[in-house]
């Protein structure tokens, strides 16, 4: 038994990024590993990229997330 349903058709309204063919579909057309979302809109899931960077920016500049020892 699956632990998890794998749907092969999405639903209307849900936005996907596909990082392999970089481009934007209607609902998951690729798998999972391959694609970013879901996003409310088409224009969201198009500035998935974008949006990305700037979340690892901010994670790479974040004085919390830094494992360096703490100075003496």
């Amino acid at each position: 038994m699956a632990l998890f349903k794998k749907r092969t058709v999405g639903k209307p309204g849900e936005w996907y990024y596909c990082l392999q063919h970089q481009k934007v579909e209607e609902g998951p057309e690729c798998p999972a590993k391959d694609r970013f979302g879901p996003y409310a809109s088409r224009t969201e899931a198009e500035q998935a990229m974008r949006t990305a960077r700037e979340r690892n920016l901010q994670w790479e500049n974040d004085p919390k997330w830094h494992d360096a020892p703490e100075p003496e």
